[in-house]
């Protein structure tokens, strides 16, 4: 078995998705790895679940004499790579950006909604004021990742200014 797939192996056994590993020519072995859909424990990784995926590399590494000089875990971020079918089937409905391999109408970029078409994909462009639509396979993608959606809450139209009454109630009421 080869590096990448013990590294594979070893993540989806911990009850993890896998996304993608690489190694850089210093010795660092990069692995990131996300929830799976509809984990109870929630949907965001955190400090505790790279930690232990962490270990555990470092453990199954070692037995396996896998050569690196140092091991990071993480999680694949906001805008987070779309690379196996079933990323695919599990952000459709999600806004993603597809960047393709060959132009297309003289481009290789685009933005919109993805949805399955069961044999392939459609992305609902939302440009101008008709949506369009942008049907491909997976072979035809470059690279295709999730647009960041990004909530500051408490800072929405109309609340900015309930935000520091709103903070003064949770420390007692108290203010200093």
């Amino acid at each position: 078995m080869g590096w990448q797939a013990l590294v594979e192996h070893t993540v989806t056994g911990l009850g993890y998705d896998f996304v993608e590993c690489e190694r850089s020519a210093g010795g660092l072995l990069r692995v990131f790895i996300d929830r799976v859909a509809g984990d109870p424990n929630g949907a965001f990784i955190t400090v505790d679940d790279c930690e232990k995926v962490t270990r555990q590399l470092q453990y199954v590494l070692e037995v396996e004499n896998v050569d690196y000089q140092r091991l990071e875990v993480s999680s694949p971020g906001l805008d987070r790579p779309l690379r196996k079918e079933a990323d695919y089937r599990r952000f459709a409905g999600q806004e993603v950006d597809i960047t393709l391999r060959q132009a297309f109408q003289g481009r290789k970029k685009y933005r919109g909604i993805l949805e399955s078409l069961g044999e392939g994909w459609r992305l609902v462009l939302r440009e101008g004021a008709q949506d369009q639509a942008l049907d491909f396979s997976l072979d035809e993608v470059r690279e295709a990742r999730l647009v960041p959606v990004i909530d500051f809450k408490g800072r929405r139209k109309g609340q900015a200014a309930a935000a520091p009454a709103d903070s003064a109630q949770e420390d007692g009421g108290q203010e200093s």
